[in-house]
């Protein structure tokens, strides 16, 4: 039997069935527009990460070599006098009498600062008369008693009187050297802080003095650097003050107890100061030199690429194949780190000596990437860098 033609449908099947079929092409030429327009995007997106990932990457490289190596424990210190004081009265009263001038330095036993005295010496002085009485007292009854005139207990009284009248003329001295402020050591003043007239209440400070020279210098290491420190180590120090000078001196005590909440020993070293260019306060970078010197592979710090499970490096391959574009290509190795130096770390193992070795622009790199090697500029391979304070 004949299938039917539309053209035979009744007329209003007709016209409905015409818009149906125009719609579905339009719907199919629109989807398949969107298609191939997404195809034609991926692939243009594929074809240009192909192109970049097999690009060279630029790099700069350096040389492994092996250099001096002198171990080292390294820390930050604060500088202290090997005496110092604040020095004050004991005893409350007015400035009398200043006889130093801020700055000075001054031996020991030197009177910097005396209170008003009132009438301490008529008192030192009616003391040492009634002494003096006692004394002449004892004296005449002694000779009475070796005449019989007198008794033993009278003896025994007047030495009991001596006696008191003599501690009373030392407690008398003693209240005036109290308001004499002198220096207990021999050491350089620093900025007067009291003026002729002021009072003073008991224990406000006056002057400071401080020893200068030598100089001390404590600071903190961990508790594994015990192992290496030993007194009279060797130790070089570093200020803000003076840069590019080393001060040389030694390691003079190590605290006998590791602090318990930092895990960290006290270390103190001394340095000879006689041009007195250190002073206490400073804030130094300390290194004690400790174990004869090695040679070890080293590299910049920049170099290495710090990961949770292992260190690595990129290596740059002169041999074998090369990459599309002619060019080194590079392979990943994992490496052991021994101790820092400035911008340098030691390689324990994973390096040999001679091996070219990529110092910046790893983020680019996977193993088997082609690299173009640029050395112009170089990342920072300095022992002992001193960069400039902003």
């Amino acid at each position: 039997m004949p299938s039917p033609d539309p053209d035979d449908a009744p007329l209003p099947l007709r016209a409905m069935i015409r818009p149906l079929v125009i719609m579905l092409v339009c719907v199919a030429l629109v989807l398949g527009g969107i298609f191939g327009w997404q195809a034609f995007v991926g692939g243009k997106i594929k074809a240009a990460m192909a192109a970049g990932a097999a690009a060279p990457q630029t790099v700069s490289t350096t040389v492994a070599a092996k250099s001096a190596w002198q171990a080292e424990v390294s820390a930050v210190g604060t500088l202290r006098a090997v005496r110092g004081a604040d020095l004050s009265a004991v005893i409350a009263g007015v400035v009398d009498d200043i006889e130093f001038e801020s700055g000075n330095d001054v031996p020991a036993g030197k009177v910097l600062l005396k209170l008003r005295p009132y009438d301490d010496f008529a008192k030192l002085d009616q003391l040492k008369a009634a002494a003096e009485l006692a004394d002449q007292t004892l004296k005449r009854d002694r000779e009475q008693f070796a005449a019989q005139a007198v008794s033993q207990a009278t003896i025994d009284t007047d030495e009991a009187t001596l006696k008191s009248a003599r501690a009373q003329v030392l407690a008398q001295q003693a209240l005036i050297d109290e308001k004499i402020v002198k220096a207990p050591f021999a050491g350089r003043l620093g900025v007067r802080q009291v003026d002729v007239g002021q009072y003073l209440a008991a224990g406000t400070s006056v002057v400071t003095l401080q020893a200068l020279d030598p100089i001390l210098i404590d600071f903190y290491v961990p508790q594994e650097a015990l192992a290496h420190l030993k007194i009279g180590e060797p130790a070089i120090a570093h200020v803000d003050t003076y840069p590019g000078v080393a001060f040389t001196g030694v390691v003079e005590a190590v605290n006998s107890k590791v602090d318990p909440a930092s895990r960290n020993v006290q270390v103190r070293a001394s340095f000879h100061n006689a041009d007195h260019r250190l002073v206490p306060g400073m804030f130094a970078n300390v290194a004690i030199v400790v174990g004869a010197p090695t040679e070890r592979v080293t590299l910049p710090q920049t170099a290495i690429t710090y990961n949770p499970y292992g260190d690595t490096v990129y290596v740059v391959s002169h041999s074998g194949a090369r990459g599309a574009h002619g060019k080194d290509s590079v392979q990943q190795r994992f490496v052991q780190l021994g101790a820092t130096r400035g911008d340098q770390v030691a390689i324990e193992s994973g390096i040999n000596e001679g091996d070219v070795v990529v110092t910046s622009g790893q983020m680019k790199l996977r193993n088997g990437a082609t690299v173009t090697v640029n050395n112009t500029v170089q990342p920072a391979d300095d022992r002992n860098p001193a960069p400039p304070n902003e």
